[in-house]
């Protein structure tokens, strides 16, 4: 299954750094996607990553002011937020899957953390 956690209260242009951790299998053959779902809004992408780590792409909403990153090794990719936006409160959740894509079929998913970014 998977976990992600590091959600919380943040100011307009603050920070978080979001986790998903594995468990039961390991990622590393495994592409990741970050997805954020607004209150009263459709799921969106935010962040994919492939499995080696080599390929990232960016929803234009998030670009410049997001990261991801994996580390294998430990089993855990992060999104690391910065500039945070009142768009950006959501519940964010991160996928598993065989190939990186924001309509890619995802085998696992994390149970979501609430990100809330106040004015």
């Amino acid at each position: 299954q998977l976990q992600a956690c590091g959600g919380g209260l943040v100011q307009a242009g603050g920070s978080l750094r979001l986790s998903c951790a594995a468990s039961g299998f390991t990622l590393d053959y495994y592409a990741i996607g970050w997805f954020r779902q607004a209150p009263g809004k459709g799921r969106e992408g935010v962040s994919l990553i492939s499995s080696s780590g080599a390929m990232t792409y960016y929803a234009d909403s998030v670009k410049g002011r997001f990261t991801i990153s994996r580390d294998n090794a430990k089993n855990m990719v992060y999104l690391q937020m910065t500039s945070l936006k009142p768009e950006d409160t959501a519940v964010y959740y991160c996928a598993a899957g065989p190939v990186e894509g924001w309509d890619s079929p995802y085998d696992y998913w994390g149970q979501g953390t609430l990100v809330t970014v106040s004015s």
